[in-house]
């Protein structure tokens, strides 16, 4: 070998020297999360941005004030997924979660079918939270218990099938909150004493600030625990008792509408740059209704302050002569083909207005539960056809039961097979 050659030879070898010190020392060293939701490796699709440095800050800030992988209690280590395209999920209550036997039949029917995603409750009608909590205001509160005592080990066993996990989180409909703090409670129009819905559950006024800081604690230590989406339900005033009985402390004489985007707008400023995906859930008819339904809910008013709207769409709570349809229930391809349309067209609108403001993307609940009609898999079927006709791609199951229709999930997994094979 001549000199030429082996000075060529050497200076190979100490090029591929420097990257393997690279990418296996340096790289490794300055951005420990990757492969944990952060973005691709650096050797994939390229470096980290800024934001996605930013979003690793703020996001190890919260780990670290809440637990998460820095508490010395927990053993499981706290990784996030991606939010998968498309999305099929199905909802399961606190209880199930924390019951081994059950859970693992969840786990079962999971990798049966194509689910994909599980929404899980965090904070349910009664207000209590599903786990044991280190936030100090929230201990104050006294709103933890120990429904899932194991919750980060239960979303890393999700995690290792790639299932996304989002935390359910009921916002205004709360009534420890409200029997807590009697002063931020919807009073009846004594201003004395508390309201009441008609299932004899209490809220709390949807303009108080303390139950907006209370909304985002929980949401900070459910992020620390793993969660990758939380979901914000009951973002609404009442509607379900004597509404000439009442008394808002804090937002009487306030437009409705005006109030929730307040919160909206709290919520998104002080959880963004967080890393956490966010949702909310809105009543059907806010996709083809122009006002807030008295419950201060309007769809465009929403859309710039969440990652994804959820409207409700289950067929069985949309009036008789609602498409001039005798049992919406009965129809419900129907119902959510319109209704999902219609939203679709209020977020392209919206869009236009705020070309620069990014608005959230669709993705709603169905009906697998019998009201109105009895829920068949042909049922259930017709409405994820009715999304996908509407141009949508993801959809959530909701069924309180917890006792999904196995044979519409198979179809629908199937079907997607099939496509993906050509056929």
């Amino acid at each position: 070998m001549s000199v030429r050659d082996r000075w060529i030879l050497g200076s190979i070898i100490a090029a591929l020297v420097m990257v393997f010190v690279l990418a296996f020392v340096i790289l490794p060293k300055a951005y420990p999360a990757y492969g944990e939701g952060f973005g691709p490796h650096p050797w994939g699709i390229g470096l980290p941005t800024a934001e996605d440095l930013l979003v690793q800050s703020q996001r190890a800030q919260v780990l670290s004030t809440f637990g998460g992988e820095n508490d010395p209690n927990t053993k499981v280590k706290v990784t996030y997924l991606d939010t998968p395209e498309p999305l099929k999920g199905i909802y399961i209550t606190s209880w199930i979660a924390g019951t081994k036997t059950l859970r693992d039949k969840v786990l079962d029917l999971i990798d049966a079918t194509g689910v994909n995603a599980v929404v899980i409750d965090i904070k349910d009608a009664t207000g209590h939270i599903a786990f044991p909590v280190n936030d100090p205001e929230l201990k104050k509160a006294g709103s933890d218990s120990a429904r899932i005592t194991d919750i980060n080990q239960f979303i890393h066993e999700l995690h290792e099938r790639d299932v996304y996990v989002i935390g359910r989180i009921a916002v205004f409909q709360d009534p420890l909150l409200a029997e807590r703090y009697p002063a931020i409670s919807v009073k009846r129009a004594d201003k004395l004493s508390a309201w009441k819905d008609h299932k004899g559950i209490g809220w709390v006024d949807a303009g108080s600030k303390k139950a907006w800081d209370y909304t985002i604690a929980i949401a900070k230590e459910s992020y620390a625990h793993g969660f990758d989406e939380l979901n914000f339900d009951y973002v609404r005033f009442p509607s379900d008792g004597d509404m000439n009985d009442i008394y808002f402390p804090y937002s009487e004489g306030k437009v409705k509408a005006d109030v929730l985007e307040a919160f909206f707008e709290y919520l998104h400023r002080r959880l963004s740059g967080t890393g956490i995906v966010t949702s909310a859930d809105l009543f059907g008819m806010t996709t083809t209704n122009k006002g807030d339904l008295n419950i201060g809910q309007v769809l465009n008013r929403a859309l710039p302050y969440f990652d994804y709207i959820m409207p409700m769409v289950y067929p069985s709570h949309y009036p008789a002569g609602f498409l001039n349809l005798k049992s919406p229930a009965a129809e419900p391809y129907q119902v959510v083909k319109y209704s999902m349309e219609m939203a679709r067209e209020k977020v392209v609108a919206a869009q236009t207005l705020a070309s620069t403001t990014p608005m959230a993307q669709l993705r709603p609940w169905l009906q697998d539960f019998d009201l109105g009609a009895m829920y068949t898999a042909e049922l259930v079927q017709a409405q994820m056809k009715a999304v996908y006709d509407a141009g949508l791609t993801s959809w959530i199951l909701w069924d309180p039961k917890v006792q999904y229709t196995k044979g519409a999930l198979l179809a629908d997994k199937l079907a997607v097979d099939k496509k993906r094979a050509g056929h």
